[in-house]
């Protein structure tokens, strides 16, 4: 299939562009919300607290209520290892793309930081929800348990310039969406162990399955939570574009730092990832499918983690260029994620990826 056959295809796709707009949409309305004062300042955290507490952890824990099958347990561990790998990797890349700042050293260590820690659970798992579905979220939530340990120890060493503290850990943790993440994924994964109930899903075949799985054995209690699990995405769309507009883009717009590091994480970040995970899927070194490989990319095409420039403001580490990369950023990757969707099923159409 040719490139132009490629990209008629994602256009017509009726589930990828309602994607795409709902994500631009919603946005959209959180900014003319929170300029025309409607949302407050107060209102947008209220509704981060509600997604990262509530919303997020329903929906991690609601992505492993599925069969488990080789092929997804292959890829889910895949996806596990180069979460992991892929952090240790950008620690040792960005270096030559900073290089420039070298006698700036927090300046430089600030932009690192920033550049491999992307905001993966609140603006990321939304994304590839509404595009990619369970196997999204699922693959999303696994390959995050990498990235938080290395955002709770790396991240705050480099930025602190302490030893890691115990408070540090539990957030590594202790959080509600790490523990519905380990929580889902250890079900998922001894599901076949567990005594079964034979059931009769939505298609009317009967089955045997864990007592737990609740999306087939208690509808009762699965129901309640696909509704918190459907409040993720709008309620975080919400919540950036109430950020956005509470922020002045002047100082931001004209720093050329800035403009620089966005280029750097929302596009030369994923398109790292694309060639190493070609490299290694061609090698057979570690194979990942189309949708693990979408996931990986939106997650890091993400704009910077609320945590990491908190502790660049929390530690004094360039606390003005943090925030103003925040919001270039989160600019960007509005712009961009459309685009990478778009790039993303064209690959998927050319089959680089089985």
């Amino acid at each position: 299939m040719d490139f132009f056959n490629a990209l008629e295809r994602t256009f017509t796709n009726a589930s990828i562009v309602s994607a795409i707009t709902s994500t631009v949409f919603i946005i959209l309305i959180g900014y003319a919300m929170r300029k025309r004062e409607v949302f407050t300042d107060m209102f947008a955290k209220t509704l981060t607290k509600v997604v990262l507490s509530v919303a997020l952890p329903a929906l991690a824990f609601t992505s492993f209520m599925q069969p488990i099958d080789p092929k997804t347990l292959s890829q889910s561990t895949n996806v596990l290892i180069w979460g992991i790998v892929m952090c240790v990797v950008l620690i040792f890349v960005m270096n030559p793309f900073f290089a420039m700042y070298k006698t700036q050293g927090d300046r430089q260590m600030t932009l690192k930081v920033l550049s491999i820690f992307g905001s993966t659970t609140f603006f990321g798992l939304p994304i590839v929800g509404a595009v990619w579905g369970a196997k999204g979220i699922l693959y999303g939530s696994i390959f995050n348990i990498g990235y938080r340990i290395f955002l709770y120890s790396y991240a705050y060493i480099k930025m602190s310039g302490l030893k890691m503290e115990t408070a540090n850990i539990k957030k590594m943790f202790l959080n509600p969406i790490v523990i519905a993440t380990f929580a889902g994924l250890i079900l998922w994964l001894v599901q076949g162990f567990m005594p079964t109930i034979t059931v009769t899903d939505l298609t009317g075949k009967m089955q045997n399955v864990a007592f737990y799985r609740i999306d087939l054995t208690a509808l009762w209690l699965m129901k309640p939570l696909t509704y918190l699990s459907g409040l993720a995405s709008p309620l975080a769309w919400l919540a950036i574009g109430s950020t956005l507009g509470s922020i002045s883009f002047t100082k931001a717009f004209s720093d050329k730092t800035s403009w620089y590091y966005t280029f750097i994480k929302i596009v030369v970040v994923p398109i790292i990832n694309i060639i190493l995970l070609m490299i290694l899927s061609m090698t057979h070194i570690l194979p990942v499918d189309q949708t693990a490989l979408s996931v990986i990319v939106i997650m890091m095409a993400t704009p910077p983690a609320t945590v990491a420039v908190s502790y660049a403001i929390s530690f004094d580490r360039e606390a003005l260029l943090a925030s103003n990369t925040s919001l270039l950023a989160t600019l960007g990757a509005v712009v961009m994620t459309p685009i990478w969707i778009v790039v993303l099923n064209i690959i998927a159409h050319i089959g680089l990826f089985n």
